[in-house]
């Protein structure tokens, strides 16, 4: 049996590539699409400035033609709700494994001939995810005109109701033990002094200014600028640019500014503030050139963080095993939202939405220097790490 192929490489006989699926409106819809893999193409399109999204949902779409066509025998225009009670229990268990599961642990890139879909059987809440992006694939489908009804409509509304609900924070207690982790990290050689430092800034922008991993990754210390306002005081700020290519100003307090020039003497520059245009990346790697660190080893200190914040939390009292699980839990994405939370519970929901980059910035907001400036005011004077350590 040969192995599955990428999407953009997947070549579908005509009685499986959906032209004539039982699902399809009768009606011309909106797409000019005329089979299932090009329905899907168009749908991925629109998330073309998303790399992380696009990946993801690339990913689950992908899986489901593959499946669809090289095992189940169907065209995705075919499926009925029945083929997708069958699809979930092959998410459990894709088999052949040979066929569908990488055995290398390293996770071949798609272009090596080791890739397959999966890494392995996925858990419950990832066969969740998994249901609820192809959710919006099918939804999306049929509102283009393309499918007449979505066949996970029914199964969707019925997990709803049962699904168990994560949250995906820090409780103030939990970010605590973090933090004593962070500040209590080995410090004697220099490679331990750099991964230390790198930590503590790293978690001082992650909770301070709720970036994204991307944003982290996209930013150079040049996106630190400062403005004078009316009543004469500068207030520092960093640009970043986030979801869809939109630029938003985060508040750089001064505690944030402080962790700034503590991290760039920890790395032997300058101490004084990075100057526009410095490319120097906002989190450095240890040893070799300055250049960005990698989403994927961002999300393995955060993940090494949390581990050892979690032992640190059973070895001071065994009965907080729950909490230490918890952590266990926790993801780079999860100091987003702690900091949301956090924050939310201090200033204006409107100083949350717009550190946070969560609703659209109109072009005149540039002009709203003293909206701006009482946003600064309102994080800097509430939200704070709280290092104890300087």
């Amino acid at each position: 049996m040969n192995a599955v192929v990428r999407l953009d490489e997947l070549i579908i006989p005509a009685h499986l590539d959906g032209h004539r699926g039982q699902n399809r409106t009768s009606s011309p819809g909106q797409l000019a699409a005329l089979d299932d893999r090009s329905a899907l193409l168009a749908w991925l399109a629109r998330y073309a400035d998303t790399p992380a999204t696009f990946a993801s949902y690339r990913k689950e779409a992908e899986r489901l033609i593959l499946w669809c066509t090289q095992q189940h025998g169907v065209a995705l225009s075919d499926l009925t709700h029945e083929d997708l009670l069958v699809y979930q229990r092959f998410l459990c268990n894709p088999q052949p494994a040979e066929r569908w599961v990488m055995a290398s642990r390293q996770k071949p890139g798609r272009n090596s001939p080791l890739w397959r879909p999966f890494a392995g059987p996925l858990g419950p809440s990832s066969q969740r995810q998994a249901l609820s992006i192809l959710n919006v694939m099918f939804s999306w489908l049929v509102e283009a005109g393309y499918l007449a009804g979505n066949p996970l409509a029914l199964s969707r509304r019925k997990r709803r109701t049962v699904a168990p609900r994560v949250n995906r924070f820090l409780p103030v207690a939990h970010w605590n033990v973090v933090k004593a982790t962070i500040e209590a990290m080995p410090n004697v050689s220099h490679r331990e002094k750099l991964h230390a430092a790198r930590c503590r800034w790293l978690f001082s922008l992650l909770y301070i200014g709720g970036l994204r991993v991307s944003e982290i990754c996209g930013t150079a210390m040049g996106g630190f600028f400062s403005r004078r306002s009316a009543d004469g005081r500068e207030r520092w700020w960093l640009q970043v640019t986030g979801k869809g290519e939109k630029t938003r100003l985060v508040p750089a307090t001064d505690e944030l500014m402080s962790e700034l020039i503590r991290y760039r003497t920890t790395c032997e520059l300058s101490p004084r503030v990075p100057q526009e245009g410095e490319e120097t990346p906002l989190v450095r790697p240890l040893i070799g050139p300055s250049k960005p660190v990698a989403r994927s080893a961002i999300h393995e200190i955060v993940k090494g963080i949390f581990r050892e914040s979690a032992i640190r939390l059973r070895h001071q009292n065994p009965e907080l095993e729950a909490a230490a699980a918890h952590l266990e839990q926790a993801s780079t994405h999860w100091m987003r939202h702690t900091a949301g939370s956090h924050l939310s519970g201090k200033a204006d929901l409107k100083v949350v939405r717009d550190n946070l980059g969560h609703a659209n910035i109109s072009t005149t907001s540039i002009y709203l220097h003293s909206e701006d400036d009482a946003r600064h005011d309102a994080t800097a004077s509430v939200h704070r790490v709280g290092w104890l350590t300087q």
